[in-house]
Order: structure tokens, then sequence, then C-alpha cells
């Protein structure tokens, strides 16, 4: 499976910005597929995941009502509005092959990053 990351810029607060993960190769209907970020000098954290086959999606507190986390064929996104500087960060997609799971240590496959960046 290889993950491709794109749509991260420099924005204002309050703005919004969709970010897309194109994903290729084989990827299971039972997998999730997810959003982590890393602000510098900060452990990598879940933003928001999303069920294969349910369409079930998960959130963290900080993002949620400001973040939608979406699926269409092999195209994961992640509509991110009302962004605040606090979401300044690298966007990594991910899949984990073992359900879901809040800890980036689960997941294998991973994309390359884009970088978000909120000025105040």
């Amino acid at each position: 499976v290889q993950l491709q990351a794109s749509g991260g810029g420099l924005v204002q607060a309050g703005d919004s910005l969709r970010l897309s993960c194109a994903a290729s190769g084989r990827i299971f209907s039972s997998a999730v597929m997810g959003w982590f970020r890393q602000a510098p000098g900060k452990e990598r954290e879940f933003v928001a995941a999303i069920r294969r086959n349910s369409g079930n999606t998960y959130y963290a507190d900080s993002v949620k009502g400001r973040f939608t986390i979406s699926r269409d064929g092999a195209t994961l996104y992640l509509q991110m509005n009302s962004l605040k500087p606090e979401d300044t960060a690298v966007y990594y997609c991910a899949v984990s092959r073992t359900g879901l799971a809040y800890d980036w240590r689960e997941y294998t496959y991973w994309g390359q990053g884009t970088l978000v960046t909120v000025s105040s």
C-alpha cells in the first residue's frame, strides 16, 4: 500500500483547507484509514479516522465539529474548517490493518506528510 498526501499550505486563522490522500495497492475492507499530525517538538497525535467498510468516523476532541474525514474510492480526505494556529503541523494519512486505533504505532502504512501552517 502506498499513500500520497497533498493539500497542505499556509492559511490564516478561520480559513479552510482540504487535505487529500491517494491510496494505491490492496487495502482490505476491514482496514481503518486515518489522519495524524505532528507539530514541532510534539508527538504525533490522532486527528480522525474512518472505517472503510462501515464509513464510521472518529475524531479527536480538539478537531471535533471543525474537521471532517471522508473517503471516495481510494482517496481519503480531511476537510478542515475554522482553522486555528494550534492546528499547525505536518499532517499524515495512514492505514491500520488491525482496526480502529488512536495510537500512531498501530498504523502500518503512512503517507509522506503535508505541512499545514495557520497564521494568527
